[in-house]
């Protein structure tokens, strides 16, 4: 059953770790969110297109996932993928959420009529798992592609068809697992 991320582990670890973060509601927490689509639907073209969306997670479940509360911060363009340069891309993207942790930035409040300080975080990253490859920089093809379990996961190249089949995954589950 999905939960709202307030409720989360995560959520009450950021809380534990930066107290004087969360003690400002104004503070955003933000999901970044990207993917390469293809924009005219033609599997010929060699077309990529990357946007790059900031999702607001602080707002009720309702509403954080809504197209009028998320930010398109940028939409990378061009004949192929970004790969692994899409750190290049994102670089001034970084730079800002950097500033926003790190310092804050005075904006200021029309309903209340106050200029007041506001900090952001990347609270996760939302993304296929190829995409988890450029964005953090991580192999996630070949015989080692697991990000967590790595040298430990088992593995059976195929002859014929050049793929790599991983096995026994069955060790991983708890002990009377439906799966098991």
């Amino acid at each position: 059953m999905f939960c709202y991320l307030a409720n989360s582990s995560q959520w009450k670890k950021i809380n534990r770790l930066y107290p004087n973060f969360w003690k400002v509601a104004r503070n955003l927490r933000l999901g970044l969110a990207t993917d390469g689509i293809n924009p005219f639907r033609n599997l010929s073209t060699n077309h990529s297109s990357w946007p790059v969306l900031l999702v607001i997670y602080n707002l009720p479940p309702w509403l954080c996932m809504k197209q009028k509360y998320m930010m398109l911060s940028m939409m990378i363009l061009g004949i192929k993928q970004p790969g692994n340069d899409i750190d290049v891309y994102l670089s001034p993207l970084i730079e800002d959420l950097r500033k926003l942790w790190d310092e804050g930035v005075d904006v200021f409040d029309g309903y209340q009529n106050e200029t007041f300080k506001l900090s952001a975080m990347v609270f996760c990253t939302i993304n296929n798992f190829l995409a988890y490859g450029n964005l953090h920089g991580y192999c996630v093809k070949g015989h080692h592609a697991c990000p967590i379990y790595e040298e430990d996961i088992s593995y059976v190249q195929l002859k014929h068809g050049r793929k790599t089949v991983y096995t026994q995954h069955r060790h991983f589950l708890k002990p009377y697992h439906l799966y098991w």
